[in-house]
């Protein structure tokens, strides 16, 4: 260790002191020239693959009328194969009983056809029956959920409400039957998706009519006596959601959709 003294050793210690104060802001004013070029780069890059991802629209408010018009799309697509596919059975139908003027075997079969179709559900039918309408629970004027501690789900018609009705009437002796104008087949399905109705590829939004033919008194006790159908009327007296029964005379029509089978067995 080396002690000075005197005006020297000040003046060293002095110069020193200075040099590490000029020091210690150099080294830290160092990292910025290399960080403000990549700091720019990586801006650059962000701003030019956005760019790039919205084409010239805005991203968060161009995809909602875009997905509405994918969806008026597609529906237009699928009421343009129906028609056309209610013209070409209609064709057929047409060339088939032109035929069967002078085929016998062809006459034979189309009145064998004939005879089917309407416990088939391809003939349309009147006689006294009952609606049943399915509603969801209206909102507040503010668009919030009522009091007592419902959900989302408490407020809607589900696929079960649906099915409980359906079930209900056939088992009263219901003849015929609809849903939103459309005939139930053997082969329908009753499908939701949220609170929308999904049958025979079509999408229907609430209120769901059903129609039945029948007895409208046997009909009426079947519902009655409907656990399914007592618990969403229970509901409906809390939650406001929506169930009307109505009794007149009402109107089948006839199933004017596809009736190809992707399998099917003989019963034995």
């Amino acid at each position: 260790m080396e002690y000075t003294s005197g005006a020297a050793s000040w003046r060293k210690v002095l110069r020193r002191v200075i040099a590490a104060l000029i020091r210690r802001p150099r080294q830290r004013r160092l990292g910025w020239p290399v960080g403000v070029p990549l700091i720019a780069v990586a801006a650059g890059l962000l701003f030019t693959t956005t760019a790039t991802t919205a084409g010239g629209t805005t991203l968060r408010e161009d995809r909602r009328p875009q997905l509405n018009q994918l969806i008026q799309d597609r529906h237009h697509e699928v009421a343009t194969s129906e028609q056309r596919a209610a013209e070409l059975r209609a064709t057929v139908e047409a060339r088939t009983s032109a035929l069967a003027g002078s085929d016998g075997t062809i006459q034979q079969q189309q009145e064998r056809a004939a005879a089917s179709q309407e416990p088939a559900g391809f003939t349309a039918l009147t006689g006294p029956g009952v609606t049943v309408e399915l509603d969801d629970a209206p909102r507040r004027s503010d668009g919030s959920l009522p009091t007592g501690g419902a959900t989302n789900d408490d407020l809607v018609v589900h696929q079960g409400d649906v099915q409980a009705v359906v079930n209900a009437l056939w088992a009263g002796g219901a003849e015929a039957m609809s849903i939103m104008d459309v005939r139930v087949l053997a082969t329908s399905a009753v499908r939701c998706v949220g609170n929308t109705l999904l049958l025979h590829g079509r999408v229907y939004s609430p209120p769901f009519k059903i129609v039945a033919i029948g007895d409208p008194a046997t009909l009426q006790r079947a519902l009655a006596e409907s656990e399914g159908v007592r618990l969403f009327r229970d509901l409906a007296n809390i939650y406001k959601l929506g169930y009307e029964e109505t009794v007149s005379t009402v109107t089948v029509p006839a199933f004017d959709g596809s009736a190809a089978l992707r399998w099917a067995t003989v019963p034995e």
